[in-house]
């Protein structure tokens, strides 16, 4: 019965921090990012003849970092300090503010695509898998950096590291490299590599996410304080 009621209670549990999640998440930067994408993204609206592939990779392309450097803020918590000790762990958190912010990205990328002009619209399905692997990288950074500091704003390390990532992502050698033109016999391969860089990043943020021993022992302490009569 006791094993019944726990898993009775993730739903609840959930639904009771959606409302409080969302309240705290970091707007600013997130909203940032998406006009600052969208804007880039209309650009090809306001040029005349403006109907080049690659002109319109390039403004998906920096539409998705635009977008990629809002999400690095995604964990940002001042009040961090205060709910590492909260019987609700630190990895149910932070899938909730995931799960709450994507979407919203999600909308404002598909917008994007369909502010390029179709004639410069470069393949998207294979725009939109390293739009996936930036955001992917922007949230992984954020995690790896909120759980090995004690950083409120992880935001600001992510940030950073972030543009250096795609700055070396651009200077690589074609044969190895990630940011090929259309048409570049490369195309294919590096989109390849492009699945493997999310895979990664998707890997880093899973393992980021999770408790920390020490945390999670105090966490379960709480909890059977709690519980105590």
């Amino acid at each position: 019965m006791r094993a019944r009621r726990s898993r009775g209670e993730g739903p609840a549990v959930i639904h009771s921090l959606l409302r409080p999640t969302a309240r705290v998440l970091p707007r600013a930067p997130l909203t940032a990012g998406v006009a600052l994408g969208l804007l880039v993204a209309a650009l090809p609206r306001l040029l005349p003849d403006a109907e080049s592939q690659l002109l319109g990779l390039a403004l998906l392309r920096a539409t998705a970092l635009a977008f990629a450097l809002g999400l690095t803020f995604l964990l940002d918590d001042p009040a961090r300090p205060t709910t590492e000790a909260v019987p609700t762990g630190r990895q149910v958190r932070t899938w909730l503010r995931a799960a709450l912010a994507l979407p919203a990205a999600a909308l404002g990328w598909c917008a994007a695509l369909l502010l390029i002009p179709q004639a410069a619209r470069p393949p998207l399905a294979d725009v939109t898998a390293e739009a996936a692997a930036l955001t992917a990288t922007a949230l992984a950074l954020a995690a790896a950096a909120a759980r090995r500091s004690s950083e409120t704003r992880p935001g600001r390390i992510a940030v950073q590291v972030l543009p250096v990532l795609v700055v070396a992502g651009i200077l690589l050698p074609e044969r190895w490299g990630l940011f090929v033109a259309p048409g570049s016999p490369e195309w294919d391969a590096a989109h390849d590599r492009w699945a493997a860089v999310l895979l990664v990043a998707l890997t880093l943020w899973t393992a980021s996410v999770r408790e920390p021993i020490r945390r999670r022992a105090l966490r379960n302490g709480f909890g059977r304080g709690m519980l105590r009569p």
